[in-house]
């Protein structure tokens, strides 16, 4: 009989060492039963359905069961295994001098939500149909810093302040480690005169097209990036309609494409 392949190439052996120092470390089992799924076979589950957007149910065998790799990712979520790996990537390209603290840009997209659920609202550019949005912080270069998930009925505005301050502190040099840009740039979305003031408080210069004057703020010229990030992370086809009821497990899927992206920074940076 033919081996199988556990296809180990999708997580690669570089990420592989930078992730699995970050997962819990499981408990022995108790009962005879079925060997455990290897974390990084079950990873490489997680992240065959991220890229292909395939339904749980359908996952290839040779990666173990849809419902042993989506407990896996939702028991890594819990465990702040998502929130720990950012940092440790942009510690990385801090280190080579690659992140661009002089602005960073935010934006958003939104996305069909196929079920309600929390974080899912009606959406006002379809119909008032279920949606969610996907809210960027992105570097100079386009790096994401932060992302976060809310229903598809928020104003971005909502989330100006939480995603700067979800910026992991990035240490790497020497001196206090960093996590705050010297300059926010943001669309006429963001235009409200009390969240300038908020941003200026945390240290953080605001430079937000206002609505009312005509285009040609010059902003585009910077905010690109952040279009291109958001285009890098509806490349990964479980992103482009939100299929999961828990919010949680939509933003692991989030949160780990956007790891990946940082990852092939750090490949063509450092």
């Amino acid at each position: 009989m033919a081996k199988r392949n556990s296809r180990p190439s999708i997580v690669s052996d570089e990420l592989w060492l930078l992730i699995e120092p970050l997962l819990p470390v499981s408990a022995p089992k108790l009962a005879a039963g079925r060997p455990r799924v290897p974390d990084r076979q079950a990873l490489c589950g997680i992240l065959f359905v991220l890229h292909t957007g395939i339904q749980w149910e359908y996952l290839p065998q040779e990666f173990g069961s849809g419902m042993t790799c989506w407990r896996r990712l939702a028991a890594w979520k819990e465990a702040g295994v998502r929130d720990r790996l950012p940092a440790v990537l942009l510690t990385k390209l801090r280190l080579a001098k690659q992140l661009d603290w002089s602005r960073a840009v935010i934006d958003s997209s939104h996305v069909r939500a196929a079920r309600r659920g929390p974080k899912s609202g009606p959406s006002p550019v379809d119909r008032a149909r279920p949606g969610s949005k996907h809210h960027v912080l992105v570097d100079g270069q386009g790096i994401p810093l932060a992302v976060s998930l809310t229903g598809g009925n928020r104003n971005d505005v909502t989330q100006l302040m939480p995603l700067p301050a979800k910026v992991p502190s990035v240490a790497g040099l020497v001196g206090r480690p960093r996590r705050r840009p010297d300059t926010l740039l943001a669309d006429r979305g963001y235009d409200h005169d009390k969240y300038r003031r908020l941003v200026w408080a945390q240290g953080i210069k605001p430079v937000i097209a206002r609505r009312g004057v005509p285009h040609g703020s010059g902003l585009g010229v910077h905010r690109w990036v952040v279009e291109r990030t958001i285009a890098w992370l509806h490349g990964f086809r479980r992103l482009r309609v939100r299929w999961e009821r828990r919010d949680d497990i939509h933003e692991a899927f989030l949160g780990l494409a956007t790891c990946l992206i940082t990852h092939r920074h750090v490949q063509r940076l450092c």
